[in-house]
This record gives structure tokens, C-alpha cells and sequence, in this order.
């Protein structure tokens, strides 16, 4: 039975590569059901991969290749909690050296456009610490990196 709500992503044609790389690289993804046009239609023709049923992390996802009309922007991200660096380091470079690029604050974009954030479960810790102080220094230290350094956010967030 299908989820009674599954997040919809617009792909101009590369649905299946997106949703087989997201299933090679992150834990609890799968690509499913895959759905080939019936007939032409604007972004394609009879045959064409019209739809993909995917998973990323558990969460119920439908690739749709429906042309150039639309693109990804940040407004859309994937959060990933990781628990230490190494899973860190893994995720970012997959995305990153697989046609991405590196964006401010553990935010990354993969080769299609679709934007992550790849966010240490003890940064979240740091820039939640009820010590203001301690808070804050984790949260400045975080706004000078690209992909989150554990151990630099551990000291700034200890003072």
C-alpha cells in the first residue's frame, strides 16, 4: 500500500540515476517501482522513465521526470543526522565528489540540484546548549565551515 504521503521531486530526466544513487548512498534507501510514460508527453515520449517510487533514509520519495520547466532550490533540503565524523566525512564526499558542491554550514547540493544538509547530531546539541554563551560560540564556529568539523565545534561549544 502506498504511503499516504510521499515527497514529490522534479527531475529533468534523471530520475532513476537520482533515486539509484540515493539508494547506493544512504542507509534505510531503496528504489522501487519504476513507472515508463504510457504516451509522449511534454518532457518525453512513450517508454520514457516517467516516474520513479524510491526511499532515502525510511522516507517515501517519487522521482518525476518532468522536463527543464522546474529546477531545485534550497527552499527544499534533506537533513541528514550523522553521529561522528566518519559518517559525516562519507556522506558529504559521496555527494559532493559525485557532481555536487559544497555550500556554507553542512549544506551540500548533489549533481541534480537537490540540496542536503548534513548536520552532526551534536552540533544540533552545541546550538541548542541552554548556555547561551556556549550556544553561541558552537553556532560561530559552525558559520566558517562548509562540511561541519566535529572536533571544532566540540572545542568552540566547551569554550
Amino acid at each position: 500500500m502506498p504511503s499516504k504521503n510521499t515527497i514529490c521531486l522534479w527531475f529533468n530526466g534523471s530520475a532513476l540515476d537520482a533515486a539509484t544513487f540515493y539508494a547506493a548512498t544512504f542507509p534505510d534507501s531503496a528504489v522501487g517501482r519504476v513507472m515508463h510514460a504510457p504516451g509522449d508527453y511534454p518532457a518525453g515520449q512513450q517508454g520514457d522513465v516517467l516516474t520513479v517510487e524510491f526511499t532515502v533514509l525510511g522516507i517515501p520519495c517519487l522521482g518525476l521526470n518532468g522536463g527543464p520547466a522546474f529546477v531545485h532550490s534550497e527552499a527544499f533540503s534533506f537533513q541528514v543526522a550523522t553521529d561522528d565524523q566518519a559518517e559525516t566525512d562519507r556522506l558529504w564526499s559521496a555527494i559532493v565528489d559525485n557532481g555536487g558542491q559544497e555550500s556554507a554550514c553542512g549544506w551540500c547540493k548533489d549533481q541534480w540540484g537537490l540540496s542536503w544538509q548534513i548536520t552532526p547530531r551534536v552540533l544540533t546539541q552545541a546550538v541548542t546548549d541552554p548556555d547561551r554563551a556556549a550556544a553561541k560560540r558552537a553556532f560561530d564556529a559552525m558559520m566558517e565551515m562548509r562540511k561541519i568539523d566535529i572536533a571544532a565545534i566540540e572545542a568552540a561549544w566547551r569554550g
